[in-house]
């Protein structure tokens, strides 16, 4: 399995699609300085000193929800692109067909494949999370408690899993490119069932539609819950939940980018599980499948 773990990374060294990333990470990051820069700069020195505190908590809160909303996309990106052909593309070049000739057991294969997109990707959101956060701390105010970073930036990770997972599952039934469009096109509906959700919590809308909407969302967010799971994030991040009623961001910069229903702790655990039963109906497939 350790053996198939180093393939992996190696491959993924060898990709046009981390190169892309790169680039696409330090362009973001470019930006991003800029962008909290002047934010930063964009503070009242005159205010008194608690609010003075409030408006530089906005300004954190705004850089980190912009930082991570973008940030995600990022991340999502490397590990689609890098993992949808993974089963199907090589058994079309025939690659698969040579490599299951070796000793190694189906579900060794797969769940290495599976282990070293995860932890390349793993490794990947902890340098994307550290870069979001110091920028965001050069320019403006965010939390400083190691242990709520911890938990932060495991909720951010967690995404990695999912889609990996997503991915590889994909990659047993459809061809390379039908896998990569049906992880797109399911990526983009978690997002923007999420964004219904952020938009919906900001308007005053019938009670009647609401629960309509938020019925779609939630069966959204159950099949995809990388968005959600996005969101559970930042509220952590931010204390929102502790500081509910005591501050209105509602027309602040972060207003375009809410986080509308937090998901409760009860999602996060089933997120988990949902990854490790498709997980193993990935491995069940695979071994069952004729090449």
């Amino acid at each position: 399995m350790t053996a198939v773990i180093g393939m992996t990374w190696k491959e993924l060294l060898r990709k046009k699609v981390l190169l892309m990333t790169v680039l696409m990470t330090v362009l973001f990051l470019i930006v991003f300085w800029f962008i909290a820069r002047t934010i930063g700069a964009s503070e009242v020195s005159n205010l008194s000193p608690s609010a003075q505190l409030v408006e530089q908590f906005a300004h954190g809160a705004a850089l980190l929800t912009l930082g991570f909303f973008f940030g995600s996309f990022i991340l999502a990106f490397l590990v689609i692109f890098s993992s949808f052909s993974s089963i199907s593309g090589e058994a079309e070049t025939g690659i698969m067909q040579s490599m299951l000739t070796r000793p190694v057991p189906r579900w060794k294969w797969y769940l290495g494949r599976w282990l070293g997109y995860t932890l390349f990707g793993i490794l990947y959101a902890l340098i994307l999370y550290m870069s979001i956060i110091v920028i965001a701390d050069i320019h403006a105010s965010v939390p400083k408690n190691i242990g709520l970073h911890i938990q932060s930036y495991l909720l951010f990770a967690l995404t990695v899993p999912v889609l990996v997972t997503l991915s590889l599952l994909g990659s047993t039934s459809f061809s390379a490119i039908g896998n990569g469009v049906f992880m797109t096109m399911l990526y983009g509906a978690g997002w923007l069932g999420g964004m219904v959700e952020k938009v919906t919590s900001t308007m005053q809308m019938d009670p009647l539609v609401l629960k309509t909407l938020y019925n779609i969302t939630g069966l959204i967010s159950l099949i995809m819950p990388v968005d959600a799971i996005q969101r559970k994030m930042l509220a952590m991040l931010l204390g929102l939940q502790n500081l509910a009623g005591m501050l209105d961001m509602s027309g602040s910069m972060t207003a375009g980018f809410g986080l509308g229903q937090i998901p409760s702790a009860s999602f996060i655990v089933y997120a988990i599980i949902y990854t490790a039963i498709l997980l193993l109906w990935g491995i069940r497939r695979f071994y069952r499948k004729d090449f």
